[in-house]
């Protein structure tokens, strides 16, 4: 299911929604492309970066997990850069492409969520995400956010062009 693009011109009760509307779409449409492709162009690399569309995937889902759950909620996840292997971005050749899809769909429901309770203006709970400096706003990470998710739905765009499929939104 395609989620739309959160028009500028369409009213939105408050900035968190707006923010949480973007992340919304840029999310929907990075699995939705990953999904269009064939299962194995989904786990070859067409850059010199190496990364594949599934690697990607994780690695959002991560970020959203390191910034929301781990830095601002300050909550213990275990391994927060458990989507990278040997300074590389990663994912299991045994691991289905729709895990690692709906890996990052539920991670948008928790995010929603942690948005939801939370003002735009609480500070992050101190801990090791902040590396030693004060914890940031939650209008501050979802900002953060946003430009990780655009930037890389953008290289997405490339790759999948490159396989002969969609191009842009």
């Amino acid at each position: 299911m395609s989620t739309s693009f959160p028009e500028p011109t369409r009213p939105i009760a408050n900035r968190a929604d707006v923010l949480v509307g973007y992340l919304d779409f840029f999310r929907a449409r990075t699995v939705e492309k990953v999904a269009a492709l064939p299962e194995a162009k989904q786990r070859v690399s067409r850059l010199a970066s190496g990364w594949t569309p599934l690697e990607l995937v994780r690695h959002l889902t991560f970020v959203e997990r390191r910034w929301l759950v781990w830095g601002f909620l300050g909550q213990d996840i275990g391994d927060p850069f458990g989507d990278t292997r040997e300074d590389r971005w990663w994912v299991g050749a045994d691991e289905a492409a729709e895990l690692v899809l709906s890996e990052l769909r539920e991670q948008g429901l928790i995010s929603a969520r942690i948005v939801a309770e939370h003002d735009l203006n609480d500070v992050g709970a101190p801990g090791p995400r902040w590396e030693g400096n004060e914890p940031a706003t939650l209008e501050r990470v979802l900002l953060h956010l946003l430009q990780e998710h655009a930037r890389h739905l953008g290289h997405l765009d490339v790759v999948v062009e490159l396989e002969g499929g969609e191009r842009g939104e």
